[in-house]
């Protein structure tokens, strides 16, 4: 609430996040006006007959309801009201990187998220509570109006608490899809239209998260289900349930489609083969029979479970490198079938039953003196044309994969110098799917961090790549277990542990390859410093008793200083909220000596921003020389005078907070 501005009209900074629900019914308006009658309510009727269709017989529609689900979707579209705080003593080269690690309650920071991100990341992988019964975390509860976890009474010295969610409670899998719903549906709006998310979850929900996904995302644009082994367990009763699932889901199908873009990832065991290779041929110059043969011994002396022994088949070798002697027929049969001599013999060798590859004698025999390919001992079997390895060192991800949960624990263990987070999700894994679906400068989310994994998975990456992704990882400063490891070990919670996962494994990735950004930026979700968040009316006033109501609140807030503020986490609230994306930059301006004006730039937006408590003449004055400039300053800065100046000066681009 604002008090009148003598007939000006000011521009707001939003108090709070993007109102998602609004836009999606402005667009409905200007798409179908129809669809809406007297006072904004909605023909049920109208849009009923728009998405009907009348060829077809009137039939039962398949539904997916759960109790809470509607008040879930109301939730996740109500604006929230908090605010990110930088927190430089957590962070790691923060006025560098451009990662990101926020520590709050996710569905509020992804609430904050919706104008800066807006359609802007790649992909989000998380691994939400798998609703065991044990470990259920988030629990949204609507049915009463509640508090905010931050603004509970010691809730950021103790952490938030897990509660469990046992069958007994009657809304067992309700309340996990309710939870769900509401972080999935502002997930969405963040993806690029070319854009992907991956879930893990098990056998619990994952029927569950099928459906509510199908609804979020459209079944159409489910890319697949796979299937992570992690290793057998011995302690079941009736069958080791030693998988889970990764559900994958796209943004628009039919964007992946028309770009042409397929999912490919580098093939496992290339590094040692290679080396192999390499140390032959160093040994045998250019005697390929033996590089060959010492090849062939190589792949045999491997364990079966060695990558480098699946590509065992790559064990031919010439000038060009290591090559697999592949089908040279023509795909599906009825190919040509000319004669080909042996370079040898002389003599035709033997033609394959589908017929030569190369439409013509003379296409054939440009592969042959370009050494492509592949010569038996004479003229009695197949020729094969050379697929070299260098070439064909991608492939298509399969949908089941095995790696034994174990070396992950082990690894995370060896880095933190204890166990102080169970079962956690395998870097190296997540490394491959981040590869196959992402380019060198991409955003990846994960709302659900746990400890950490998707952040270093993606260093991880960009260390041998040489790219660029960055990252924003979300944790709620849940409470870690007095009993834990991880308690004693100082963890209270366990954001504490994925900032600490995140520096540890940055600093050793930053020893191999000190030009990877290994750094981050920490923030933590709070409470709002914009005087209308705070206050609270009563909803029977007159709006002239609310204006003196609001009027009476600013006049006592000032003389108990409540508007007392830091600059830079006012800055970071105002950005955010006006659309700035996180990784924002701040320069002075030289040009103005009464008042600290800042040059505030994200790459695509910009804007010059005062925060300071009163404007000075001299500075209006100054401002003249940049009218085609945003300006943003604190309403309560300015006397009516100097907003008719600035108006004058800025007209629309003129914003006050």
């Amino acid at each position: 609430m604002t008090k009148k501005n003598e007939g000006i009209s000011l521009n707001q900074i939003p108090a709070t996040s993007k109102d998602v629900r609004k836009e999606m019914i402005e667009k409905m308006r200007e798409i179908y006006p129809a669809l809406f009658g007297e006072g904004n309510t909605l023909n049920a009727k109208e849009l009923q007959a728009l998405v009907d269709d009348y060829s077809k017989p009137e039939v039962e529609r398949y539904a997916f309801p759960w109790t809470g689900k509607t008040a879930s979707k109301r939730f996740a579209f109500t604006p929230s009201k908090a605010r990110l705080v930088p927190d430089k003593e957590r962070s790691v080269d923060f006025d560098t990187t451009q990662n990101l690690i926020i520590e709050g309650e996710n569905l509020e920071v992804l609430k904050l998220l919706q104008s800066s991100y807006f359609k802007k990341v790649k992909m989000i992988y998380i691994d939400p509570p798998y609703n065991t019964g044990h470990d259920f975390v988030y629990p949204d509860d609507y049915s009463e109006s509640k508090q905010a976890y931050w603004e509970k009474g010691g809730v950021m010295q103790e952490g938030v608490r897990v509660d469990t969610n046992t069958e007994s409670s009657g809304r067992y899998h309700s309340n996990w899809l309710s939870m769900m719903q509401s972080r999935l549906l502002l997930a969405r709006n963040l993806l690029r239209d070319d854009g992907v998310i991956f879930v893990s979850i098990d056998d619990h929900e994952v029927h569950n998260l099928r459906k509510l996904a199908d609804e979020i995302f459209g079944e159409e644009n489910l890319i697949a289900q796979l299937v992570w082994s992690g290793g057998r367990k011995n302690d079941s009763r009736f069958i080791s349930i030693s998988h889970e699932y990764l559900v994958c889901y796209v943004k628009n199908s039919i964007e992946l489609i028309e770009n042409d873009i397929t999912w490919r990832h580098r093939k496992k065991g290339l590094e040692a083969i290679y080396s192999a290779y390499e140390k032959l041929k160093k040994k045998f110059k250019n005697d390929f029979k033996s590089i060959e043969l010492g090849l062939s011994n190589w792949y045999a002396g491997l364990d079966n479970t060695d990558p480098a022994k699946n590509h065992s088949h790559y064990s031919h070798v010439d000038e060009k490198g290591i090559y697999f002697a592949a089908d040279i027929s023509w795909p599906g049969g009825g190919g040509p079938t000319y004669e080909v001599l042996h370079p040898v013999t002389k003599k035709p060798c033997k033609v394959p039953s589908r017929g030569w590859m190369f439409g013509s004698p003379d296409k054939m025999l440009e592969a042959i003196v370009d050494n492509r390919v592949h010569f038996g001992p004479d003229e009695t079997s197949v020729p094969c044309i050379k697929t070299y390895l260098k070439d064909r060192e991608t492939q298509v991800p399969y949908s089941v994969f095995y790696q034994d949960g174990r070396a992950a624990t082990k690894r995370l263990r060896e880095l933190m110098g204890g166990d102080y987070f169970e079962h956690p999700k395998d870097e190296l894994v997540l490394k491959d799917v981040v590869e196959f679906c992402t380019k060198s400068d991409d955003l990846i989310l994960d709302f659900f961090a746990g400890s950490g994994t998707i952040g270093h998975s993606i260093m991880e990456l960009n260390k041998e790549d040489n790219g660029n992704r960055k990252f924003i990882l979300v944790q709620l400063p849940e409470a870690t277990d007095e009993k834990s490891e991880a308690f004693k070990a100082g963890y209270k919670t366990i954001s504490q542990i994925t900032i600490e996962r995140v520096k540890r494994a940055g600093a050793k990735i930053k020893e191999e390859k000190p030009e990877v950004d290994t750094g981050f930026k920490t923030l933590r979700l709070a409470k709002s410093l914009f005087p209308q968040n705070m206050f609270e009316v009563d909803s029977e006033m007159t709006e002239e008793e609310k204006l003196k109501a609001w009027e009476a609140y600013l006049e006592k807030s000032k003389q108990a200083h409540l508007f007392d503020f830091k600059p830079d986490e006012l800055l970071v609230e105002i950005a955010l909220k006006d659309g700035f994306d996180l990784n924002f930059t701040a320069k002075p301006m030289k040009e103005f000596k009464k008042n600290k004006v800042l040059d505030v730039s994200d790459g695509e937006k910009t804007a010059l921003v005062c925060l300071d408590e009163s404007i000075h003449d001299e500075t209006i004055k100054a401002l003249e020389t940049f009218k085609e400039r945003r300006f943003i300053c604190l309403e309560r800065s300015v006397n009516s005078t100097r907003k008719w100046n600035l108006k004058r000066i800025f007209g629309d681009n003129l914003w006050v907070a």
